[in-house]
Formats: C-alpha cells, sequence, structure tokens
C-alpha cells in the first residue's frame, strides 16, 4: 500500500513519458576552469594597475569577478528546474518543479486535451501549450524550437493514442 491515493492494482501502460531539463553547457568542472581563468586574468590586470598607482582599480578587478561568479550560480540553481509529462490512456499528468522546489502538477483527461502550438515562421516553434477545458498551461518553455517541434510532435502521438483507447492482445 502507498502512503497516497496511488493504489490501482492493474496500472495502465504508459504511451509517453519526457522528463524535459534546462540545457546547460557548462557543467562544474568547466565552471572551475572558466572561474580560476578569470580570476588569474583579472589579478594579473589589477595588479599592473597595482603597480602603476591606480590601486582602487585592483577592487573593481576583484568585483568583476564575484559578480561573474554570482551569475553562474544563478545559472547553476536555475538548472534545477524540470518538467515531467506522463500520457496513459486515462490521464495526462504533467509536473513543473521550479528552480527553488516548488511543485505544480496538473492531471488532465487525454481525450480533453489539445496541443496548442505558437509557430513563428521564420523561427519555428515558439511557444507550447495544453489546452483542456478553459485551462491552458505553457509546457516546454526552455525548449529550442527544434526541440519544442520534436517534442510536439511525439506528444500529439501520444495523445491520439490515449484518444483512441487500450489495446488488449492476449496472443503476446
Amino acid at each position: 500500500m502507498t502512503a497516497g491515493n496511488d493504489f490501482d492494482p492493474h496500472p495502465q501502460p504508459e504511451l509517453f513519458s519526457a522528463l524535459l531539463t534546462p540545457h546547460r553547457s557548462l557543467n562544474h568542472t568547466g565552471f572551475l576552469v572558466v572561474m580560476a581563468f578569470v580570476s588569474v586574468i583579472s589579478f594579473a590586470a589589477g595588479f599592473a594597475f597595482l603597480m602603476m598607482g591606480a590601486w582602487p582599480v585592483l577592487g573593481f578587478f576583484g568585483l568583476d569577478v564575484l559578480a561573474i561568479y554570482w551569475a553562474f550560480r544563478v545559472n547553476f540553481r536555475r538548472a534545477r528546474a524540470s518538467e515531467e509529462i506522463r500520457v496513459t490512456a486515462s490521464e495526462l499528468r504533467f509536473r513543473r518543479i521550479s528552480h527553488r522546489g516548488h511543485v505544480v502538477e496538473y492531471v488532465l483527461n487525454p481525450l480533453w486535451v489539445k496541443l496548442d502550438r505558437k509557430t513563428h515562421p521564420e523561427y519555428g516553434v515558439e511557444k507550447l501549450y495544453l489546452l483542456s477545458r478553459g485551462r491552458r498551461v505553457a509546457i516546454g518553455s526552455f525548449l529550442g524550437p527544434d526541440e519544442k517541434a520534436s517534442f510536439a510532435n511525439a506528444l500529439a502521438v501520444a495523445l491520439q493514442a490515449a484518444r483512441r483507447g487500450v489495446t488488449y492482445n492476449p496472443v503476446l
């Protein structure tokens, strides 16, 4: 038995499941290398100005290093955000976890869900929305246009499969 109301003796197979996370091209090691490089360059330039008699410049170079460090930390913190989508024949679950850990979950009936795409002729898919009974939920906001198009096509196929219903084949 589970702590919640998720007990189902016959769980339905998942038609679609996706975990969307923001893309980050710099890992922790790369961050350390970039910060070491910026620190060395800033210290060398600041020391050169110190030797010329412009001692306040050294402090400003230090502030630059701190500002770059802070910007990277904010960027890494924002990378903790994620979106999870699961589609079965009877429900579509959309769960958004913010970078602060706030969780918002929507449970929708896939028979009533419509996938809305806002496209730009030059850039491609700009926004994706799930529409159901007057509710409009934005999804995949941190994906690129090509990734949004691919994701939307896969989700549309899953929604069509959910509308067709569960097929039972006892021979397999």
